[in-house]
């Protein structure tokens, strides 16, 4: 069911797209660091804002025409705009090894017993309750994803301040 997930993830570390350049959502697998970024922007599957690491809404992406980063990029001028600092995302849409997203339309007929571990993962690493000691269940073929910083986006405040305190300014 899921085939990957992002925790976490930064907004001011997203291009959102200008003009004619679309946006993007780039990671690369927790477990092996120097692979080129996958782009998640067309993922379907179900994503958490928070607000100071609390979760603030949960929301699906996929069922219809709108993906991923539409769906947040929609969150930062509705309603919830300003209101959320971090979000996490659980894929259904495996990630190929050209680093691009499978296709749609696969057909999967899960095992009841993998849906509910999916599921329950999904809420352990979504909300983290501090009284669930096990951390939740998705097995070894769901991939964690780490952000990826947009180039684009030039340096961040966090770089900008470490140049300055080697250069002891």
């Amino acid at each position: 069911m899921i085939q990957s997930n992002g925790l976490f993830w930064r907004p001011d570390h997203v291009y959102w797209g200008a003009g004619s350049y679309s946006g993007k959502l780039l990671g690369i697998p927790a477990n092996c660091r120097s692979d080129n970024p996958t782009d998640f922007r067309e993922q379907a599957g179900i994503y958490v804002l928070y607000s100071e690491f609390r979760p603030i809404y949960v929301g699906q992406t996929g069922s219809g025409s709108q993906k991923l980063l539409v769906r947040l990029r929609q969150h930062r001028s509705d309603d919830l705009a300003e209101r959320w600092d971090r979000f996490s995302w659980f894929g259904l849409r495996r990630v190929l090894g050209n680093n691009q997203l499978s296709r749609e339309n696969r057909a999967a007929h899960p095992e009841i017993a993998l849906v509910l571990n999916h599921i329950e993962a999904i809420l352990i690493h979504a909300i983290e309750p501090p009284l669930n000691r096990q951390g939740g269940r998705f097995g070894e073929s769901v991939t964690r994803f780490l952000q990826v910083r947009d180039e684009r986006l030039g340096k961040s405040v966090e770089d900008m301040v470490k140049e300055v305190y080697e250069r002891g300014d």
